[in-house]
């Protein structure tokens, strides 16, 4: 693609510049196993032709020659490396180009202190190991390489060099780092094995196939505008392996992930960064990401209003009109508790100022009556001003935008690397907060300059990733200054951003297609480790395509958030009678399984888990489950296969081992099969052998459900000891309850202070 401005990047093709200079690792000269850390050689290699017959290609060979003046440099340096151990599954490598680093700011990706775990220590004369209860980790000291086994002894990870090369030419470069003659900018190659069978996830919101194996990936924030594409909102610098190890690369830095694409046995990571920083973690899928987000951050449970619907378009633009469709929710009886307005509550335009238009008389009022009829109200903003907006002037009078070397342009963005643009910014937000604005929708934040001059003093080849989580953390922490019960709605994200939840998934095509793709990248990002995710229902660039709304819908009410979004009309009641009814039916279902939904949410956010993931993620030694990409478990107890074909209710599902009922009609399934499946209700739910689902009965909004009263439904075939973990607004703690041990269907949490109802319903 032609390299527009702020044009995703594949850092591959510029690593195979001929001119480049490679350093490839060779033995480790020096290591002081207290400190683990250590210096490492490495040896100058370039590029030379190479002929076969008519076949021209290019070798790595050794070079020499040095740079002036000659004894000021050296052509084989010499620079520091370092390994350290976060936790028994958990290490950490870091390698230098230069002996001159420069200091870096606290990283934001990281959250909190790192803890430093022990490892026994073996030293060899050409071989260094490390190991713990789960793993243990070689270092060849002689021609560098790591190799990382499970506590098993079998290897899941290991680098590869120009040694390891089984074909007759080099088809892959190996582990080392770049100069380039064009810019001096350095880059890490990351080169390790990929088993024949291997299968890789993750790397943030990818609308591409689940399975990573065969793709390349460009991590550079994106303004989408597309659930069929390769580029990304939120790509995330993590993946896990099916062989028992992920891999995090702490950098900001732009990145190509090549996972077998371009050699189908080497998995190549391109990081632009003159610093390579990698945490290695050992484990299943689930204790990956429990690692990863103990040492990025877990997603908060957000406000429990915040599960309910949230009915928007693009966009109400009056206030009458919002009170309007307000008035109709209640009377048309439609489950919701949020209205979103989006872009058109500015006077000018899409021109942010941060004030409503005059079509609002009276904001606060509007807002006050909204919450009278139980809505909360989120409002759209963006950090993007061009010179017709009023506020325009007052960012480059008190330089709060990112410069450029070429001057002030028309469309500035908002430095929030500055502290001063922050607190303008943060100001600007309150102004809102005090009408009684619950929500901000934070669009977005994917566009800061890669050429930019940022007050951090850091370039834009680190900031344009790191922006979407400057951005987005500065509202979230100012929402949740002026209120805890609050919530962002964010589009662009990078690694740590789950601490500031919810996400959604940018602006979809209303296609089957783009509902499948939008599905695929809700599930990567869950195992990028965000728990929470939701997605425009209906899809967002065109208007609604009845049919695929009303399965769209269905899938987005087994998501964690459920918005309506997209060109108008998207109000139910705007296309008849029975969609109506169709509509209605499917917002109830969420609405009485929010005391499951809730109560699992709280358990993810306490692991780390998504709410939303794939089969494997609790099936993985069903070796069925690793291939399925168009279903997905909602908790851990409810398996959902959504419609992707227009006018075709019924589908081919699998069913992992283990006994399934059909949530609908109690149609008992046994698993480790696969069925095809009728239903009435625009989508497929099954309930898991051993569940017990809490249900409430029906309210219009989360404000009322009477959660004292709650509705236990038991799914069980052969199992005799059920037991449900549960977490309630009115109890605020998680609890494990066992269903043999309730008296007369009372269960008292706190005595004398909060006892709970329950009605048990068994289905066998």
């Amino acid at each position: 693609m032609t390299p527009f401005f702020n044009q995703t990047m594949d850092l591959s093709l510029d690593c195979e510049f001929e001119y480049n200079e490679f350093y490839l690792p060779t033995q480790v000269t020096d290591f002081n196993k207290k400190e683990k850390s250590g210096y490492l050689k490495w040896l100058k290699y370039g590029f030379e032709l190479e002929y076969a017959f008519n076949k021209t290609g290019l070798k790595l060979v050794k070079k020499d020659g040095k740079e002036m003046f000659q004894e000021d440099y050296e052509t084989d340096p010499i620079l520091k490396w370092a390994i350290s151990f976060v936790s028994q599954k958990t290490l950490r490598l870091q390698l230098n180009t230069s002996k001159v680093m420069e200091a870096r700011e606290p990283s934001l990706m990281l959250d909190g202190k790192l803890n430093d775990s022990n490892w026994n220590f073996i030293e060899g004369a050409s071989n260094h190991q490390f190991k713990s209860d789960f793993a243990e980790v070689n270092i060849n000291t002689s021609k560098w390489c790591l190799c990382v086994n499970d506590k098993n002894g079998k290897e899941v990870l290991k680098t590869i060099g120009l040694q390891d090369n089984k074909g007759l030419h080099q088809k892959y470069l190996p582990f080392s780092f770049i100069r380039n003659p064009k810019n001096h900018k350095k880059t890490f190659v990351f080169s390790t094995a990929l088993s024949y069978d291997e299968r890789i996830y993750g790397c943030g919101e990818s609308f591409a196939g689940l399975n990573k194996r065969g793709q390349i990936i460009n991590l550079f924030t994106s303004d989408v505008q597309s659930a069929s594409t390769r580029e990304m909102y939120k790509p995330i610098p993590l993946f896990i392996s099916n062989k028992g190890y992920g891999v995090f690369v702490h950098s900001s830095a732009p990145m190509t992930f090549d996972f077998g694409h371009t050699y189908d046995s080497a998995s190549t990571l391109y990081i632009e960064d003159e610093l390579l920083d990698v945490f290695i973690f050992i484990g299943t899928p689930k204790e990956i990401l429990e690692e990863y987000t103990t040492i990025t951050g877990k997603s908060p449970l957000p406000p429990i209003w915040s599960f309910g619907l949230w009915m928007s378009q693009l966009s109400y633009s009056s206030q009458k009109e919002v009170e309007n469709i307000a008035q109709n929710l209640r009377s048309y009886k439609i489950p919701s508790d949020v209205i979103h307005i989006d872009a058109g509550w500015f006077e000018n335009g899409y021109n942010c100022d941060y004030n409503f238009s005059s079509a609002f008389k009276s904001p606060k009022a509007m807002i006050s009556n909204l919450k009278n009829l139980s809505f909360r109200t989120s409002l759209w903003q963006i950090p993007y001003y061009n010179s017709t907006n009023s506020v325009y002037n007052q960012i480059v009078e008190q330089q709060l935008f990112v410069k450029e070397a070429n001057g002030l342009r028309e469309d500035i963005v908002l430095d929030f690397s500055n502290p001063q643009a922050i607190a303008w910014y943060t100001k600007k937000i309150n102004s809102l907060l005090k009408l009684g604005v619950s929500a901000i929708k934070a669009d977005f934040g994917e566009s800061a300059p890669i050429n930019g001059c940022y007050y951090s003093k850091q370039s834009g080849n680190y900031e344009h990733n790191l922006y979407p989580l400057r951005y987005t953390s500065s509202l979230y922490k100012t929402l949740k200054n002026h209120d805890s019960d609050t919530l962002i709605w964010a589009r662009s994200a990078w690694a740590g951003s789950q601490r500031f939840p919810v996400h959604w998934s940018g602006d979809p095509e209303v296609s089957n297609e783009a509902m499948a793709s939008t599905l695929r990248a809700g599930l990567s990002l869950g195992l990028s480790g965000f728990t929470y995710w939701s997605h425009d229902i209906g899809g967002f660039s065109d208007k609604p395509d009845l049919e695929l709304f009303l399965r769209w819908t269905f899938m987005g009410v087994f998501s964690s958030h459920s918005r309506v979004h997209g060109l108008p009309p998207r109000e139910p009641w705007a296309f008849g009678e029975q969609f109506l009814i169709n509509f209605r039916k499917l917002i109830e279902i969420k609405y009485c399984l929010l005391p499951y939904i809730i109560s699992q949410s709280n358990y993810c956010s306490q692991k780390g888990y998504p709410l939303l993931r794939p089969l494997f993620f609790d099936f993985g030694e069903d070796l069925n489950t690793w291939h399925i990409e168009d279903q997905y478990l909602f908790g851990d107890s409810i398996l959902i296969a959504p419609f992707f074909e227009s006018n075709v209710m019924a589908r081919t599902i699998y069913l992992p081992h283990g006994n399934w009922f059909d949530y609908f009609t109690g149609d008992y399934y046994k698993g480790g099969q696969w069925y095809h499946i009728k239903s009435k209700n625009f989508g497929i739910a099954l309930i898991k052998s051993g569940s017990c689902i809490p249900h409430i009965e029906l309210a219009q909004s989360t404000s009322s459900i009477d959660w004292t009263k709650i509705n236990l439904n038991i799914y069980s075939k052969k199992e005799t000891q059920i037991s449900t973990q549960i977490y309630l607004p009115n109890i605020k703690t998680s609890h494990i309850l066992q269903l043999d041990k309730l008296k007369n269907n009372e269960w008292v949490i706190n005595k004398n202070e909060t006892s709970i109802h329950f009605k048990i319903q068994t289905i066998t």
